[in-house]
């Protein structure tokens, strides 16, 4: 699809006039009229606020020129997947569990590895051909080939890790002891809770990265237990298998 053409389904879809939109992005609705004709294309800087306003990467709204692949771990990406810059923008290069809010969530190769391996296994494709294929790909992607220029001298690891030691300090029966956090998706994991009163909701951001893991119960059974975290807040819950009936534990406040 050509960019006026996307341009011109992005404003339908969004219920825009061009007026509408001529305002949001500072230029006039001639300049709109233009774009949607084929006649001009929107400068870079136009660009970023329309990729803001639709919530879409930059690279939808050229048509998509380029095939994106997270440059951390290698995943296709859709608009949907990729990562935030710290003041909200869309970061083309890496997807939502590589790269959150303006920071890197791996720093260990090997760790990224068994974190991938998990979710490529399947019929025709072994843990160890996963294993052997993530080890000879990684390292041609920018972010490992940059990764002292990126890295952040250790300090998201050291955060992890002091998020660890909080989640075992509460000591919460049934539940085995967190060895390790991955980056989860909000939308992936934002469970609905019913409340004492009936009233249903959830707590998470679609939108937002958390690190979090799923843990089996020490006393067996179905239900496994749900650790989320990130700056603010630490909360544990159990759930069955696909997070079905789930129950909250714990909300705790850092």
């Amino acid at each position: 699809m050509d960019t006026k053409d996307v341009l011109l389904e992005l404003r339908t879809k969004n219920g825009l006039s061009q007026d509408d939109l001529a305002e949001k992005v500072f230029v006039t609705r001639q300049a709109v009229s233009r774009w949607e004709k084929g006649e001009t294309v929107p400068n870079t800087e136009t660009l970023k606020l329309l990729s803001s306003v639709y919530n879409v990467s930059i690279n939808t709204l050229l048509g998509s020129p380029r095939k994106l692949i997270c440059q951390c771990c290698g995943m296709p990406l859709e608009d949907e997947m990729i990562g935030r810059n710290k003041d909200g923008s869309l970061n083309e290069d890496y997807c939502k569990w590589c790269y959150a809010d303006g920071t890197y969530t791996y720093s260990d190769m090997d760790e990224l590895i068994e974190v991938c391996v998990k979710n490529m296994v399947n019929e025709e494709f072994s843990e160890e051909q996963a294993r052997v294929y993530l080890k000879d790909m990684l390292p041609k992607l920018d972010y490992w080939k940059k990764y002292d220029e990126l890295s952040d001298n250790g300090e998201f690891e050291e955060f992890k890790k002091k998020l660890i030691e909080e989640i075992n300090d509460l000591h919460i029966e049934g539940m085995p002891k967190v060895e390790s956090l991955n980056a989860l998706v909000g939308k992936f994991v934002n469970l609905e809770y019913r409340l004492p009163s009936g009233e249903k909701v959830k707590f998470l951001n679609d939108q937002k990265t958390y690190l979090g893991n799923q843990l089996e119960s020490e006393f067996g059974g179905d239900r496994c237990f749900g650790i989320l975290a990130d700056m603010d807040f630490i909360m544990v819950c159990t759930y069955a298998e696909g997070g079905a009936d789930p129950e909250l534990v714990l909300y705790k406040k850092r």
